[in-house]
């Protein structure tokens, strides 16, 4: 069903079409190495390359022979004649069909790519929008020390980094090609024919092979995939957080005309972010399922094959749809700079609660008993909700320690914005790539809304 919701682009990539381009393309390859070392005849070649595959004509063949690669094989030797004789030689089925999957694998991390990057040029252009916009962070939901909501979105951005590198990774892994035989062994197709097939499909071949490419090649494919779909996870959940009616920092785009509920007309529910989610979780379930097709019984067996024409296809669509929607939101994202400082005062002052005893470090005093006198004032303004500053000035003990004007100084939410600009420098964040930014056209899908409706 997500395959409704990906891109075009994607679904060529998953198509059967494609995939039986790919499987005639290997053929051919195939072939032309045998002609340049002088197997097969040079004359045989431009009818070979004329070879078509009728899918119509396989899908008959299919019924009778219930073998997908001798039905393809029977269809495209019908539209060759007498040189069929030289298409697939010396071959098995899974020196095709693997190193064609390969090949559909590495055009959809291209595709995911593309998506990545623009998710990132959104994540960089709303961090810098949000650089000094402070608002309180949060450790274990409760109030921390104050942070910035472009701070929050600056490490989004360099988690996407890293897994533009993790898919990169990944795409040289799986971008290899195995022609070798029934069992590896290059017994009826020696390796020279392998290099120069796989040179002709701009693959690597494989150094050494069974019957398949071992499976730990897919499983770091899919792995990969739920890693960067978790990303997103993280993202969207800390989105749909800040969504909840009390807090209400962050809102997801909302259209006119829009409804998030068939029982009370008020609600605004982070229903696209709940998409992301769900999704994510689906394709954390393949990876598990690609894990387990590592363990084939000795040279190879089939139990992987199966669960692959879902498990690859599907994972690849989740992720694109829920990329491109998660840079939907992100771009669209409305964002509530006073809420948040309303948020970041709820507290009364608490925030400052380190700063105050580190302050009374500084004037001689034990961790120990620095940590007690603050915590002593903190508890009575978190259980009277009173106001920290004022209880600290009403304590003799601490202002035995400080002075008044020391103590009011101290709280500054200023003071927790001093390293913002060094921290954006090192990821490479500055207010020239915002501007120039500007210029550039907001990442929208006009396939998101409209598609999969909310419950």
């Amino acid at each position: 069903m997500i395959e409704r919701y990906s891109r075009p682009e994607m679904k060529k990539v998953w198509s059967d079409e494609n995939k039986y381009n790919k499987w005639l393309d290997i053929e051919i390859a195939v072939c032309d190495a045998w002609a340049e070392i002088g197997v097969v005849p040079r004359k045989a070649i431009p009818r070979i390359k004329m070879a078509r595959c009728n899918m119509k004509r396989m899908e008959e063949l299919l019924k009778e022979t219930h073998h997908d690669m001798t039905a393809f094989l029977g269809s495209v030797s019908e539209s060759v004649g007498e040189d069929a004789r030289y298409i697939h030689m010396g071959l098995t089925s899974s020196d095709i069909m693997d190193t064609a999957t390969s090949l559909q694998m590495m055009e959809a991390c291209d595709i995911l790519s593309e998506g990545i990057k623009e998710l990132i040029e959104v994540i960089a252009r709303r961090a810098i929008e949000f650089k000094y916009t402070i608002m309180i962070g949060r450790t274990h939901g409760v109030h921390a020390e104050p942070i910035t909501f472009g701070l929050k979105l600056a490490v989004w951005l360099d988690e996407m980094r890293r897994n533009q590198r993790r898919l990169a990774d990944a795409r040289k892994i799986i971008g290899v090609g195995k022609i070798s035989g029934a069992v590896g062994t290059y017994a009826t197709v020696p390796p020279e024919v392998e290099e120069k097939a796989c040179a002709k499909l701009e693959l690597q071949p494989a150094p050494i092979s069974t019957q398949v490419l071992q499976r730990d090649r897919h499983a770091q494919f899919v792995t990969t995939l739920a890693v960067i779909a978790s990303s997103l996870d993280k993202f969207a959940t800390e989105l749909r957080a800040l969504q909840k009616t009390e807090v209400h920092e962050v809102e997801e785009p909302f259209s006119a005309g829009q409804t998030g509920s068939s029982a009370m007309p008020h609600k605004r529910n982070p229903e696209l972010g709940e998409r992301v989610s769900g999704l994510a979780r689906l394709i954390r379930g393949h990876a598990v399922t690609a894990l387990e097709n590592q363990a084939l019984w000795h040279e190879r067996d089939i139990s992987h094959s199966s669960n692959e024409r879902i498990i690859l296809p599907d994972a690849c669509f989740a992720l694109d749809y829920i990329l491109n929607l998660f840079t939907t939101v992100l771009s669209g994202l409305q964002v509530f700079p006073a809420r948040m400082k309303k948020n970041l005062e709820l507290t009364k002052g608490l925030v400052f609660s380190q700063r105050v005893m580190l302050a009374l470090i500084g004037k001689g005093l034990s961790r120990q008993k620095a940590y007690e006198l603050v915590q002593n004032n903190a508890m009575k303004a978190w259980k009277g909700n009173r106001n920290f500053l004022t209880l600290l000035k009403q304590d003799e003990e601490v202002m035995k320690f400080i002075k008044a004007n020391e103590l009011e100084a101290i709280f500054d939410y200023q003071f927790y914005l001093g390293h913002v600009n060094e921290i954006f420098n090192r990821l490479g964040l500055t207010e020239a790539q915002w501007r120039s930014d500007q210029s550039v056209k907001k990442v929208t899908s006009k396939r998101v809304r409209g598609t999969i409706q909310s419950n």
